[in-house]
């Protein structure tokens, strides 16, 4: 394990110096959040691009700027309205830290985003990197990022052992990102080295003949691109097995499911779903504590939907109901009628918006 690697000044200059003169010919330039860039715009576009690719993003950045323009905008806006915009992007604890922060920056600091790196970082959701490339991006302030693909072109080009999440290997890049990070230019450093690992030292198949550090690069000299970073030894992932009721009600002006809003934390946190039992023998129980009277069951396809940690097995059951009025076992708040002729502005779980999709075919 490299847990600390010497690189001579000379030699981390001219490794900045070609990335950065890279970036001003090849990088990335024109994505909606590299516009009129603003630490508000940046941060929102870092966060959303957690896990998630560039193409996948830029729809709901759009989205989510147009409503929400400002630091107080979001702050004010109801956490439904957010998770709404949201929806489909998945790991909604993002949306959630968002808010969070939201309101934190709107009461403790005027509703401007906080320019110190500490402060930044003490904000919900926001890491080192998130934070570093937050003010490095939008304000050219000299700190460096530590993101998915800057690990890979790192891991690569210094051959450091290990694999994401493990600590050692961690420190270890932290330090070169440390000692390669230019003081001038840090923006554009910083976003040709994200632009790098997503475009050019991409996961399978690099493009090293793309590469402005290939001659340097030691895992390139040693035909060893493939190794690097090594993988993370696989557990086997759990698998749990549920039932999705769907209570539906019909008349001649709407057809409406009942749902319940999840707890703020845990999975699907605060998001819309529909109730769950473990087995069928349960559904009575159920009906009978909402104070619904069936009328026919209806099952609709059996579908997986997996987590980072455990795959959900899910078997939904459309039940038919007579009353329309259930006793509310959750806070009046938690539960709900919703239209399928309409599209309500919650938030809501990929399950749920799954099985709305089977409802529609239905």
């Amino acid at each position: 394990m490299n847990e600390s690697i010497n690189i001579s000044k000379k030699s981390a200059e001219q490794f900045a110096a070609n990335i950065v003169t890279w970036y001003h010919k090849q990088g990335r330039k024109h994505l909606p959040w590299q516009q009129n860039k603003t630490p508000y715009s940046v941060w929102i576009s870092e966060i959303m691009l957690q896990q998630t690719q560039v193409a996948t993003v830029i729809p709901y950045y759009e989205r989510f700027m147009t409503s929400f323009p400002t630091i107080t905008d979001l702050a004010n806006a109801d956490e439904d309205t957010v998770l709404h915009h949201w929806t489909g992007l998945g790991y909604y604890a993002r949306a959630r830290n968002l808010h969070k922060s939201a309101k934190i920056i709107a009461n403790e600091y005027h509703g401007i985003f906080p320019t110190n790196i500490e402060q930044v970082i003490a904000l919900p959701g926001i890491g080192r990197s998130t934070a570093g490339a937050i003010l490095s991006l939008s304000l050219n302030q000299h700190h460096p990022i530590l993101d998915g693909n800057v690990k890979r072109v790192l891991a690569r080009s210094y051959l450091v052992e290990g694999y994401n999440g493990l600590s050692k290997f961690d420190k270890a890049l932290w330090q070169l990102s440390e000692t390669l990070t230019p003081a001038k230019e840090t923006a554009s450093f910083n976003q040709a080295m994200m632009d790098m690992g997503a475009t050019v030292c991409t996961r399978s198949k690099p493009q090293c003949t793309l590469c402005p550090v290939e001659k340097s690069c030691l895992a390139k000299a040693s035909d060893q691109q493939a190794l690097f970073p090594q993988k993370k030894p696989k557990k086997k992932i759990p698998e749990k097995n549920t039932i999705m009721v769907i209570p539906r009600v019909t008349n001649d002006k709407s057809t409406k499911v009942l749902m319940h809003k999840r707890p703020p934390t845990g999975i699907w946190g605060g998001l819309w779903c529909f109730y769950e039992i473990s087995e069928t023998n349960e559904l009575q129980s159920l009906l009978t504590s909402l104070n619904l009277t069936e009328s026919t069951q209806h099952p609709l396809k059996e579908f997986r939907h997996t987590f980072s940690h455990f795959h959900l097995d899910i078997t939904p059951i459309v039940v038919d109901c007579i009353e329309t009025k259930p006793k509310e076992i959750n806070e009046p708040a938690q539960q709900r009628w919703y239209d399928l002729s309409i599209k309500e502005n919650v938030g809501l779980a990929a399950s749920t918006e799954k099985l709305l999709k089977q409802l529609s075919l239905f």
